[in-house]
């Protein structure tokens, strides 16, 4: 298994598929806020952000995914589903446990180089209270979903990061066999 991870770790295909899984989750997060009118909390415009960095990662791993920058879209991949993980955990304790004195911030905090909430402010603008239940599918509250995905995230993350010493598998085109190489193993 380990040589098949690193095998995907070295092809385009398992990078793009990456980064549209998140591109995915994040129509999700929008048609939520304007299709069904749901306010996003600072912590979920935070979440949104780990979601962004994870696409991220699967678009340089897929830019030259045989080359070393795979391991700076690691590093992007790891840290995003880490981040993404203690926030949505943290945003489901406040909503499991609320408390006047645990509160979030009003508006999203941004670096100055970066303020992403006045560039695109449809995405990036937070307008809701993170203790508010506002959405529940099988039980689970959004931020509880978001502690799957971000574990799932990070345990595959995990995994094609241990995979990377093992040899990855060879594998044989149809091309290669028509031309007489086939080298029986």
């Amino acid at each position: 298994m380990l040589q098949y991870l690193n095998q995907c770790s070295r092809g385009r295909g398992a990078w793009l598929l990456m980064a549209l899984t998140a591109f995915i989750l994040e129509l999700v997060a929008l048609w939520f806020q304007h299709v069904m009118l749901l306010q996003p909390c600072v912590m979920c415009i935070y979440e949104r952000c780990a979601l962004f960095g994870i696409m991220g990662a699967g678009l340089v791993g897929a830019i030259a995914p045989k080359t070393p920058l795979r391991y700076v879209a690691m590093a992007i991949w790891l840290y995003s589903a880490i981040r993404g993980l203690q926030l949505a955990w943290e945003h489901t304790m406040i909503q499991l446990h609320p408390s006047p004195f645990q509160t979030c911030d009003f508006a999203a905090r941004f670096p100055t180089w970066l303020p992403l909430d006045k560039w695109l402010p449809q995405v990036f603008v937070a307008s809701g209270d993170c203790s508010v239940r506002q959405w529940q599918f099988l039980s689970l509250e959004m931020p509880q979903w978001l502690v799957g995905i971000f574990a799932a995230y990070l345990l595959v993350a995990i995994l094609v990061i241990v995979a990377q010493p093992f040899k990855a598998k060879k594998t044989r085109s149809v091309w290669s066999l028509s031309r007489g190489e086939y080298s029986p193993q």
